[in-house]
């Protein structure tokens, strides 16, 4: 159990939370919820041990084996591989121990780190390790790819694998969706909703909440509420919890006015001197109902559009990619005002080119980008993060797109988007990611575009921020392509589904839930259903085609399965070998030889077990690759 016993945290001199008494059980998956800035990741940081409370108690069981995604990495040329294993790290230590006690010639010590090595799973390590990675979009070939090959974002998901590869009793997870694409969430959503021990997750998805949590943490005004259920769950309690506080702080207000107006008239007299007394003293042991505080102060919507040409843009036959490398094919689309289009498909597939073809970043490889004169593209992508200049404020950085606005209205506008009073002329070096992701989708508002290509525009914002930018955009005149991990955003802003996959883009028949359903067989059954997943049931092959993908993997199938039985019997021989080793009796002095004999044995067999295994990965890889 997890306990909070009149617990205060602060952040330099803010304080986040006040008296927090708080118990967390076991088994508990935990979705912590709260705008940014109220305290969550300081929340979490405390829970790792990297913070210490300002005042109260915290605990959490000694015992507990603890992950947490570290936020950076270094430029490592470790694998990708070893990298994930290097988050098991009784494994690395068994694996460490074992060198040592084979240079040490120490049988007995050898027969125990492998019977310990069998229990923890050790030898099916790299096998986990490779899901891990598939499951969260890196394609295969990747794991012998050095660490430092990785850009930052697959770096991130790198760290995620490794903490998923702990064998935890706690995980503790700050907004990991953040870095994936809608494949790669859905599957961490079915990972995460089978985890057996103990989650604290920091997450502003709505759905990937819902689906995961079975409990919730509300953070907000220095308190810390838990409630049972899911976000949704929640919601709908603390609606109903608010609407009854203000009913109650009006009730108040009231009896107050009315006790105060017979105060006020009766004070003076002496025949009422008593009663008006005796009202004083009922005014001051009233407790004081705190009154509702405004949702929230994020409101904004996209400026009218100067013109709305129909249509805004028409791609005919176009090719998209990079250099000589074409990475879609023949796609044909018209864009008008009112469309609401997203974008589906795994990682790798072609989403954001497609957006860059659209927002005439390049240029088409073949066929033409036909756009209308007075098309005006708001596009936002999360590059333009790191394009903004660390030493200018929110207010300079409206004032370059129009100096003729005026500090004035600039300070009026941002005001929509969360930036108030001196924070809108404060440098934006230390501003947190959400802060600059609001930033830069205001400056996307505020030049007025008719079409708005947005490449995963919720990173890093809340919920307050979400909900204003869903209205917004379903407000919004002109057209809209969106990618997006978000569903709640897909659902409520979008409905046209485009799949993007297998070099091609075309309509996607089915729905969110659809897609999820595809997904998730995807991830179970790679070998059946990867093809699908890829094409979007586009390019369903004839007979024929069937017939040359069975020829094609049938001895990699059959390497697999042979693969598995050698596998089985080691494992079986090598159970036997250590039971041997165990036996007190082995161990007289006439069984010497036999000792020696067995160590031997046991190290050889695991010896093959490992190569089995990585022979049975690389086998495993290949079938995967020739069925998709």
């Amino acid at each position: 159990m997890i306990r909070f016993d009149r617990l205060t945290l602060r952040r330099g001199p803010q304080v986040l939370l006040e008296n927090v008494d708080l118990a967390l059980h076991a088994g508990w998956r935990v979705g912590i919820s709260g705008r940014n800035g109220a305290g969550k990741s300081s929340l979490l940081a405390l829970v790792a041990g990297e913070l210490a409370p300002d005042a109260g108690h915290f605990e959490r069981p000694a015992n507990w084996s603890m992950a947490w995604v570290r936020q950076e990495v270094p430029a490592l040329e470790t694998t990708a591989l070893d990298y994930v294993l290097d988050g098991d790290a009784e494994l690395r230590a068994i694996e460490r121990e074992l060198v040592a006690a084979e240079d040490a010639h120490d049988g007995m010590r050898i027969a125990h780190l492998h019977e310990r090595l069998h229990t923890i799973g050790g030898y099916a390590a790299p096998a986990r390790a490779g899901a891990l990675l598939h499951g969260l979009g890196f394609k295969s070939g990747d794991e012998t790819r050095s660490v430092a090959q990785f850009s930052g974002g697959w770096r991130m998901r790198l760290n995620l694998a490794q903490a998923l590869m702990c064998r935890s009793d706690l995980l503790l997870l700050d907004e990991p969706t953040n870095h994936l694409d809608l494949d790669a969430v859905l599957w961490l959503q079915d990972w995460l909703s089978k985890y057996p021990g103990t989650l604290l997750l920091i997450s502003h998805d709505r759905e990937f909440l819902d689906a995961v949590v079975t409990h919730v943490l509300s953070i907000a005004d220095r308190r810390a509420d838990l409630f049972a259920g899911d976000l949704t769950g929640f919601e709908r309690k603390r609606a109903e919890q608010l609407a009854q506080q203000s009913a109650a702080f009006e009730k108040q207000q009231r009896e107050r006015a009315h006790l105060q107006r017979f105060v006020d008239r009766f004070r003076a007299q002496a025949t009422k001197a008593r009663q008006a007394q005796s009202r004083i003293k009922a005014l001051e042991r009233m407790v004081d109902i705190a009154p509702i505080r405004a949702a929230s102060t994020i409101q904004f919507e996209f400026r009218e559009p100067a013109r709305l040409p129909a249509p805004l843009l028409k791609l005919d036959d176009a090719a998209a990619g990079y250099g000589e490398r074409h990475v879609l094919d023949d796609i044909t689309l018209i864009l008008a005002p009112g469309d609401r289009i997203a974008l589906l498909g795994a990682n790798g597939a072609g989403k954001s080119t497609l957006v860059k073809l659209l927002a005439g970043e390049i240029a088409p490889l073949a066929g033409e980008r036909i756009s209308a004169k007075d098309l005006a593209i708001g596009y936002f992508a999360q590059h333009q993060l790191e394009q903004l200049d660390p030493a200018a404020s929110p207010v300079a950085h409206l004032l370059e797109l129009n100096p003729a606005l005026g500090e004035k209205a600039a300070r009026d506008f941002l005001g929509g988007f969360g930036f108030a009073g001196e924070r809108a002329l404060e440098p934006v070096a230390p501003f947190s990611g959400g802060e600059k992701a609001r930033l830069c989708l205001a400056l996307t508002v505020f030049q007025r575009p008719n079409l708005l290509l947005l490449d995963e525009p919720t990173n890093h914002l809340d919920l307050d921020m979400r909900e204003a930018l869903t209205e917004a955009l379903n407000d919004f005149a002109g057209a809209v392509v969106l990618v997006s991990h978000d569903r709640a955003l897909i659902r409520a802003c979008c409905d046209t589904l485009l799949h993007v996959g297998g070099g091609c883009v075309a309509p996607y028949s089915g729905d969110l839930d659809d897609y999820a359903r595809q997904v998730m067989r995807a991830a179970n059954a790679p070998a059946q259903t990867s093809d699908k997943a890829a094409s979007g049931d586009k390019r369903q092959g004839d007979r024929r085609a069937r017939a040359d993908d069975r020829a094609r993997t049938a001895p990699l199938k059959q390497e697999v399965q042979r693969l598995e039985k050698r596998i089985a019997q080691v494992e079986s021989d090598k159970r036997q070998a250590d039971a041997a080793l165990n036996d007190p009796e082995l161990y007289e002095d006439s069984s010497k030889a036999r000792v020696q004999e067995l160590t031997r044995q046991a190290s050889s067999l695991a010896s093959e077990l490992a190569d089995l295994e990585a022979r049975w990965l690389t086998a495993h890889e290949e079938l995967e690759a020739a069925s998709g």
